[in-house]
């Protein structure tokens, strides 16, 4: 069988035992197949517990469905797509046991190994073969699980990887200009006269002015209606750091509009996120996409906060309002920042298509849409950030 349809049929019968095991973690397992193809099945356990298993809770069911495909009960492709297939009937086979999760053994000492038995072969049983272990150290593991599947234990070293991701945004031409010593795009009249004097009054070299550079504001924008709520405290996190980095401007909303910026100065993040959270009355609420758009736009936007800006909006796209709404002021956003990013966590879905009113509304006028679930998809977000793409879409 394929590895793409292996790891297909697999994640579909611990998908029905209980194990949320999703296209990320299936196409995972895939390009682990098609990597390092698993010489025995101790090998092959471990490259698939590795790839679906996220948490020790869920080690029982995964074990169960391990043993019944690969131990010889049934084969998962005999009863792909069929919800009312029986479990199997023959006895299951244990796979090796263990019961430590996969952070633990990733900190065993390196030159030491563990033995794991190989189910029996038909003609009788077969040495135990050494295997080194090779586990995703925990950080790892983090960056790559979705934050609404962490636990809080896991939000908070999630946080603490998301502290170390900066938002720079690209440099824009200012006005104002410096001297240069060699080529620029002006003639300093004054210092050429200047030099003039110092040659009987003919200009011999002309000097110049160049243009000075500055990053572009950062304008930053967060839904924390109910919704959004799996992912507040870890996008939060990422407002406060560019709060304090990058100097930017910081929004959040739900029924209304907010601005966090004093609240989420200071290093110390945690307090931050206290007076955030005391700041915003609307914490968890409903939905007004539109009105705080509009709000945001007519009080802040035009008075120069969004001009020439980047702006990230970070929302679901739900809209408990007209949809058109959020449509019109995404418009008048649109004509005055320099780009519109919005961060969209439920994209990273299989099948995902932007049919939320609110979301299908404002597509049109984003220059980039991502998702950013995951401390490694925030790169993302720093991607399209620091993109120069001149405005274009």
């Amino acid at each position: 069988m394929e590895p793409a349809a292996l790891a297909a049929a697999l994640a579909d019968r611990l998908h029905r035992a209980g194990v949320p095991a999703g296209p990320d973690r299936a196409a995972r397992f895939a390009r682990v197949l098609a990597l390092l193809p698993p010489a025995d099945a101790s090998r092959l356990y471990w490259a698939a517990r590795l790839a679906f298993v996220a948490d020790r809770a869920q080690l029982p069911a995964f074990e169960r469905v391990f043993a019944a495909v690969f131990g010889g009960a049934s084969d998962p492709a005999d009863t792909r797509g069929d919800p009312t297939a029986p479990p199997p009937v023959r006895p299951v086979r244990r796979s090796p046991a263990v019961t430590s999760r996969v952070e633990d053994t990733a900190a065993a000492p390196p030159a030491a190994g563990l033995r794991h038995g190989v189910p029996d072969a038909p003609g009788g049983p077969e040495p135990a073969r050494e295997a080194v272990l090779a586990a995703a150290a925990p950080d790892e593991r983090l960056r790559h699980t979705a934050f609404a599947e962490l636990t809080p234990d896991e939000v908070a070293a999630a946080r603490r990887l998301a502290r170390g991701l900066a938002l720079a945004t690209p440099p824009r031409r200012t006005r104002r200009a410096r001297p240069s010593r060699r080529t620029g795009d002006r003639v300093d009249l004054r210092r050429s006269l200047r030099r003039a004097q110092r040659t009987a009054g003919d200009p011999v070299r002309l000097a110049r002015r160049r243009r000075r550079t500055r990053p572009r504001r950062l304008v930053l924008l967060c839904d924390v209606s109910a919704s959004m709520e799996p992912y507040t405290r870890l996008f939060l996190t990422l407002l406060h750091g560019a709060v304090v980095d990058a100097r930017a401007e910081a929004f959040v909303f739900a029924t209304q509009l907010t601005r966090l910026t004093r609240a989420l100065r200071g290093r110390d993040p945690d307090a931050a996120l206290r007076r955030a959270a005391a700041t915003a009355p609307d914490w968890a609420g409903g939905t007004r996409l539109g009105e705080s758009l509009r709000r945001f736009v007519t009080d802040h936007g035009r008075r120069g906060t969004a001009r020439g800006a980047v702006v990230v909006i970070v929302s679901d796209g739900w809209e408990g309002a007209d949809p058109r709404l959020v449509g019109e002021q995404m418009a008048r956003l649109r004509r005055l920042a320099h780009r519109v990013v919005w961060v969209n966590p439920r994209s990273a879905a299989a099948g995902f298509a932007p049919l939320v009113g609110g979301m299908a509304a404002a597509l049109p006028y984003c220059d980039a849409v991502v998702s950013g679930h995951t401390v490694a998809a925030l790169a993302q977000v720093a991607a399209a950030v620091r993109d120069d793409g001149g405005g274009t879409r």
